[in-house]
């Protein structure tokens, strides 16, 4: 079974996943709201929370387009939510610690892969730095597990990324998939890539970052989990309704609540892989299942015919999978009707 240790957390393939609370920048720039979404990531279930730490100037040339819906440059646009410093995100950190999750958040330069070395026992990479080959060899040297988000990018793209990784150090990596498009319509979200990443990269456990937006029965997550996913993540917000870049795609409070409820139902029922006759089914079995049964009072001595026996519940006696075995067959004592048959009754050649 394949497994790795996230702080205090052992994430294995096929058991509950690791959670995700993708806080993003939808805190806005306020610190309040930045630890209330702690918190309340914390009461919902998740098993960590992930902010953003960049500056818009390593992280954009000054005239780089954006990629979504906005009038900004992408450096304009990120200006706007790169205000939090090390204080910040220091708070958070141990807000997090008193609230028993864990603290992350994704760096985009290597100050912040710095910076946050102290903070978090895992690194996020996101999508468009995967082959942004320094950088990934920057956080490598820190050795620790790295979530590795592949969007946009195809399976070359993501073996190399990994080989620059595993060149510098042998740590953990879990490949997500991820489709990078804001938000992903339920269409394009390919949840079957994940089989597929599974199978080019068995020795990985994989997961799932998503970017749907949030559907009744948060069943894009849970079909990701059946897929294969060991780690989901999802944009989070306190208030879906909000203007923003990613309110609107993220799920809120409750909707990780559902989650975690739905995900034990499912953990719970998915049990063992190889059928069998479990201890639940053991009355039924015994009782649901026919036996052969006689159709009318027999002598003793009477050969057994089509026209003696029918078959009954319980299955307490002899089965009718050896109807034919039983035809023609003497019987020992005398039964009357509706009587089960048992196999001390049957005279057999051997006997």
């Amino acid at each position: 079974m394949k497994e790795i240790e996230i702080g205090k957390i052992a994430i294995r393939e096929g058991e509950k996943p690791f959670i995700i609370a993708e806080a993003g920048v939808n805190y806005e720039n306020d610190i309040d709201t930045a630890l209330r979404m702690v918190k309340e990531a914390a009461n919902a279930g998740a098993d960590a929370i992930k902010f953003q730490t960049y500056k818009a100037e390593t992280l954009a040339a000054k005239d780089s387009p954006a990629y979504w819906e906005t009038n900004k440059t992408q450096r304009d646009f990120f200006k706007l939510y790169d205000s939090f410093g090390d204080d910040e995100y220091i708070e958070l950190a141990k807000e997090a610690e008193r609230r028993d999750i864990i603290f992350m958040s994704t760096p985009f330069d290597n100050q912040a892969v710095d910076f946050l070395d102290n903070l978090m026992p895992v690194y996020k990479i996101a999508s468009a730095d995967i082959t942004n080959f320094p950088f990934l060899r920057y956080i490598a040297k820190k050795k620790k597990p790295i979530f590795l988000s592949t969007g946009a990018s195809t399976i070359e793209e993501i073996k190399n990324a990994i080989l620059e990784i595993e060149r510098i150090s042998n740590i953990p990596i879990v490949p997500l998939h991820c489709i990078l498009s804001y938000p992903t319509s339920y269409e394009d979200a390919n949840l079957r890539m994940i089989k597929h990443l599974k199978k080019i990269f068995p020795q990985y456990l994989i997961g799932y970052s998503d970017h749907t937006k949030p559907d009744k029965g948060m069943s894009v997550m849970i079909a990701a989990y059946l897929m294969g996913a060991s780690v989901l993540e999802k944009h989070f917000t306190l208030d879906k309704t909000l203007p923003g870049n990613d309110h609107y795609h993220a799920m809120d409070p409750d909707d990780l609540r559902l989650l975690n409820e739905n995900l034990e139902i499912v953990c719970k029922s998915l049990g063992v892989e190889e059928k069998q006759v479990i201890d639940s089914e053991l009355a039924a079995r015994n009782n649901a299942r026919r036996s052969l049964v006689t159709a009318k009072a027999i002598e003793s001595g009477a050969l057994l015919t089509e026209q003696d026996i029918t078959t009954k519940r319980p299955g307490k006696g002899i089965s009718p999978i050896h109807y034919d075995r039983v035809i023609g067959k003497k019987l020992l004592k005398s039964l009357e009707e509706d009587e089960i048959i048992y196999w001390e009754y049957i005279l057999e050649e051997d006997d």
